[in-house]
């Protein structure tokens, strides 16, 4: 059976309850959930399948947990793993830098483990993001300071796309 766990960075809150809802729907136990900040390599190694998810703080830069772990993803064997990621951004207040966290984990994972989530732009207002590749984003990206009403449908769109990619 296919084991799935998730990873999150969250400083305001924001990812963490994105990271919880997602491992609702796919019925997953508190203990598949994990604060990446707490979190070490070994950590990965139960699962097949890793969603890992980020907010975007600043201009453009990882959760500060993401910092110190991303270096840690980047010496990982992921050989033969699934990755799906999901972030939170503020499209209006930092639309040129929208998810762009997202975006840097992909380049940190990309080359290293089958990569599935991608989600369209259509629906968005953002002005640029390096978490969009060839036009659509390299997962779910979610909204909660301007768009909140939707993240609801989006996260339950995507855990439907991902159940039928990984379970």
């Amino acid at each position: 059976m296919n084991k799935i766990g998730i990873f999150y960075g969250s400083s305001g809150g924001n990812t963490e309850n994105v990271a919880k809802n997602i491992a609702k729907q796919l019925g997953l136990a508190d203990s598949d959930v994990h604060d990446v900040g707490k979190a070490q390599l070994a950590d990965l190694a139960p699962y097949n399948t890793l969603l890992f998810g980020s907010s975007t703080w600043g201009i453009g830069d990882l959760q500060d947990d993401w910092e110190d772990f991303v270096k840690t993803l980047a010496s990982a064997d992921l050989s033969g793993k699934t990755i799906a990621l999901f972030g939170c951004g503020d499209s209006s207040g930092y639309s040129d830098s929208f998810c762009d966290a997202m975006g840097k984990i992909y380049q940190t994972v990309k080359d290293k483990a089958s990569i599935v989530g991608f989600t369209s732009v259509d629906g968005y207002t953002f002005d640029s993001s390096e978490a969009v590749v060839d036009g659509q984003f390299v997962g779910l990206a979610i909204d909660e300071d301007n768009e909140s009403n939707l993240t609801s449908a989006r996260i339950d769109a995507w855990v439907t796309l991902l159940k039928n990619k990984i379970v």
